[in-house]
């Protein structure tokens, strides 16, 4: 690698950035902080995804097959990418695309093109549906959950899950039901989004917690960063929070790691309890959008993702700052009606001289 002549090139997914955002662009500004030298390449979904008009953060943009449309179109424009701007890592943040980037690991590798991603196996072991027996495995207390996939099944499984209960979609999405009328709805508007399975998990009162972590693929936790949402939106979307330490909570993380080998970034949602025992709640296959707040604090999670995709000796992890805290803002991105043709026409933007 000392050889190299060229900056590294780590193509990132996922640049919407709305009150829903997802996390390619933050993951982005991490990496920006760690070295300002390389070519950054964000590979998004929709022309009006707004990091895509973030002149200031990255480097040339091109659009990506919907995963619905199958791995081989994905795979098709991915070697158009490479070949265009010679990626080294890819980086992919969204829990929809993870199972097609998991299948094209191994093509990918051999056009010389890295990843650092979960297994299949580890994919569906944190399955929403699979949380239960995973919080057994791990030695972790988990709501009580069931999967359902029809009205029927919904009508009786206040016998297993006790109201209020939340309805989550297989992907995304989590809406609060007090009776069986608001989770009939609720389930309607998940199947119409994400379709069925739908998971129903006992709400347990209590404080909600997050930590962004990668695993090394071998049971050890690289690295981890913990906070508490302290402003949440209509979505249930962290819009602030500050950073958090506590050794149980980091106990917990590491014993998901041990049960599930995990390999790469992810996200661990937990509830504290007013006894201060904690409940997992979900485990996301990817880092969240709040994830510059980790290199904020002093532990560049996504740094070491590329680190380990590219097989070098990690950079030490700093022990991160408690107390430090992000505010999510909306702005008005200003783009040009000529970027937002070309993105439409021909699918990409190149860009020269991208500032740190």
């Amino acid at each position: 690698m000392s050889s190299r002549r060229r900056p590294l090139c780590v193509a990132v997914t996922g640049l919407n950035a709305t009150d829903n955002p997802a996390p390619g662009v933050a993951v982005i500004r991490a990496l920006r902080v760690a070295h300002p030298e390389y070519r950054y390449v964000g590979l998004a979904y929709d022309a009006l995804d707004p990091g895509i008009y973030a002149e200031d953060i990255i480097n040339e943009i091109f659009l990506l097959p919907y995963p619905s449309q199958g791995m081989e179109p994905l795979l098709s424009r991915l070697e158009y990418v490479h070949e265009r701007v010679g990626i080294d890592v890819i980086i992919p943040t969204l829990d929809a695309e993870l199972p097609s980037f998991i299948s094209l690991e191994p093509r990918l590798h051999a056009l010389g093109i890295a990843t650092f991603l979960p297994t299949r196996d580890q994919l569906e072991l944190r399955g929403k549906g699979q949380l239960a027996a995973l919080g057994a495995a791990a030695g972790v207390a988990v709501p009580a959950t069931a999967v359902v996939t029809s009205i029927a099944e919904l009508e009786q499984v206040h016998h297993r899950v006790p109201y209020p209960l939340f309805v989550k979609g297989l992907f995304y999405g989590a809406t609060l039901a007090h009776n069986l009328d608001e989770a009939i709805a609720s389930f309607h508007k998940v199947i119409e989004q994400w379709g069925v399975p739908i998971i129903v998990q006992t709400m347990v009162p209590g404080e909600e917690v997050n930590v962004v972590a990668v695993g090394d693929g071998r049971g050890g936790l690289v690295g981890a960063v913990a906070m508490k949402k302290m402003l949440i939106t209509d979505k249930g979307k962290g819009w602030a929070g500050v950073t958090i330490k506590d050794p149980k909570l980091m106990e917990l993380t590491r014993a998901f790691m041990a049960a599930t080998s995990w390999r790469g970034p992810c996200e661990i949602e937990a509830i504290r309890d007013r006894k201060g025992a904690f409940h997992l709640i979900e485990i996301n296959p990817r880092f969240p959008a709040w994830v510059y707040l980790s290199c904020a604090a002093g532990c560049n999670l996504p740094n070491s993702v590329v680190e380990l995709a590219m097989g070098r000796a990690l950079t030490p992890l700093a022990d991160y700052e408690a107390g430090k805290l992000f505010v999510r803002i909306s702005i008005d991105q200003i783009a040009t009606l000529d970027d937002f043709q070309r993105v439409m026409l021909t699918g990409e933007i190149a860009r020269q001289g991208v500032s740190p």
